[in-house]
């Protein structure tokens, strides 16, 4: 039997059916495109998650000589749905890279304290999260917020579709702002302060619980046989950290896609004046009793509006892929332009530091700063610039981040030489080459390249007894296929210009503080 796991990503959604051997059997993908109603403002029609999971299941299951057995779900963090008691949607989804409650996300920090949001939560405020922009519909859209009885995440959404109950595991209750991580539960003190009903929120549940049992009717919608179970996946970071064998301390995973999110594992979560200061996330792992530790930034949102500045759009694509998933893997069906671009782009790019400086910060910062107000900068250009000099130097404005990421994370939770690397951007070989050399690491380039549906699998596989636990499931299916070294040689030719990089987002950084005042 083989085991099916869905991920549901902000632009993108993606069903990868898996040998219990850890191979992949078949997958499929499909794009969809959010809507701006307002600046700051991105939502989409919550029926597009559901079609796109039909969508996908469906593709995978045909003509699969191994039936699925288990599938599981995994989803981006933070966007959630309103509904009624009947789990109708009341409005369109409000996407986690919706900036509208800024003003929210710091009237609950003044409120409760930023160092006791950080111990119960693991995380700062921020207006990306659930809880302040549930606090913005009660203020300014009574119409949605009156009626709704439930604030879903996608994953209990579809649930909900499929007739099952809209849990919510620890790992994406833990991006709702709301939930303690160390008792697992909604946070009473949050609760209390903002108003919110705990029952407004989804059950908490840990990851690898089964959710349930498809009745005949939502399997023929997913196109998977009656009675497939359905387990519990959670928040995509952590799940791709146990797809690369992120399951205990010592192991930092670096998943390259949209955001580039650097992830290590511990006993109890990282809520040191350090982290603090760092903006750290720190919340609950899918891995059972274990914990992440995030720093991350923008990456893949950056490369994307570049080639889509070049090139436009693929034909028929919605909104586009983040960079490096253009480039298909080993069996996949797909087949995308985006691939010659970029193939293009790196053959082209020149030998050497390129000069130029660019910052990734499209739609605001991360670590440290966390600042939603701040933007992207370009700084070098001369007349002569080409296109694959911009792309190099994106790519080295990516590695500056990285560098700093690794210097932040190693000083909240100790040092570490090695990184195990996945998500698009690890298909690129100059990419890789520059994280390596500027943080200083050893980069492990993983053989699955679709590690948060594999760590979907893992949880699926353990929940059914195909796998006797998460360890004996790691062992047997994750592998790394190459290592990139650091070259100090390549360190010391971007000295100078990793000093301008940090100059110039020390001055992004006073503009948005400026705009502030």
């Amino acid at each position: 039997m083989s085991l099916l796991a869905i991920d549901i990503g902000s632009s993108r959604c993606k069903a990868v059916v898996f040998a219990t051997a850890g191979g992949i059997l078949t997958q499929h993908d499909c794009a969809y495109s959010p809507e701006f109603p307002a600046p700051s403002q991105a939502e989409m029609d919550p029926e597009i998650f559901w079609q796109a999971v039909c969508q996908c299941s469906q593709a995978v299951s045909k003509n699969l000589s191994d039936p699925v057995r288990a599938m599981c779900l995994s989803s981006h963090g933070e966007t959630f749905v309103p509904v009624d008691g009947s789990n109708e949607p009341i409005g369109p989804a409000i996407l986690n890279q919706d900036n509208r409650a800024i003003e929210e996300a710091e009237w609950l920090e003044t409120t409760i304290g930023r160092k006791q949001l950080f111990n119960i939560t693991g995380l700062v405020a921020h207006p990306m999260y659930p809880v302040p922009k549930i606090l913005w519909l009660r203020k300014y859209r009574p119409d949605i917020f009156g009626p709704s009885v439930h604030f879903l995440t996608v994953i209990g959404y579809v649930l909900s579709r499929l007739g099952l109950p809209p849990y919510v595991d620890h790992s994406l209750a833990s991006r709702f702002l709301a939930f303690d991580i160390r008792q697992r539960r909604w946070s009473d003190e949050i609760l209390a302060a903002t108003g919110i009903d705990a029952e407004c929120l989804p059950v908490p549940v840990p990851a690898g619980s089964i959710a349930g049992i498809l009745a005949a009717s939502g399997a023929k919608q997913l196109g998977l046989p009656p009675e497939t179970i359905v387990v519990m996946g959670g928040h995509d970071q952590p799940c791709g950290a146990l797809g690369v064998g992120a399951i205990a301390a010592g192991r930092v995973a670096d998943s390259i896609g949209t955001y580039e999110c650097l992830l290590a594992v511990s006993d109890e979560p990282t809520l040191t004046d350090t982290a603090l200061a760092a903006s750290l996330n720190s919340y609950c792992h899918v891995v059972p009793d274990k914990f992440v530790t995030l720093a991350f930034f923008p990456s893949g949102i950056m490369m994307k509006w570049f080639h889509d500045l070049l090139y436009g759009k693929a034909d028929g694509e919605t909104y586009g892929k983040s960079y490096g998933e253009g480039i298909p893997a080993k069996d996949t069906e797909l087949s995308c332009p985006e691939s010659i671009h970029y193939s293009t782009l790196e053959r082209d790019a020149p030998i050497g530091p390129t000069g130029i400086c660019i910052t990734p910060n499209l739609i605001g910062t991360c670590n440290p700063d966390f600042n939603p107000r701040a933007r992207g900068i370009i700084s070098g250009l001369s007349a002569n610039t080409t296109r694959s000099e911009i792309y190099k130097g994106i790519l080295e404005g990516l590695a500056c981040e990285l560098q700093q990421m690794t210097g932040i994370l190693a000083e909240a939770v100790g040092d570490f030489r090695d990184i195990y690397v996945t998500g698009g951007g690890s298909q690129s070989a100059l990419g890789l080459h520059l994280r390596a050399a500027l943080s200083d690491r050893k980069l492990h380039v993983m053989e699955c390249p679709e590690a948060v549906c594999l760590g979907g699998a893992i949880l699926a596989g353990v929940a059914t007894g195909e796998y006797q636990s998460v360890e004996e499931a790691v062992k047997l299916v994750v592998r790394d296929v190459a290592v990139v070294l650091p070259d100090d040689a390549i360190a010391a030719s971007y000295a100078q210009q990793s000093r301008q990089y940090r100059h110039l987002r020390s001055v992004l950084m006073a503009d948005a503080g400026a705009e502030v005042e």
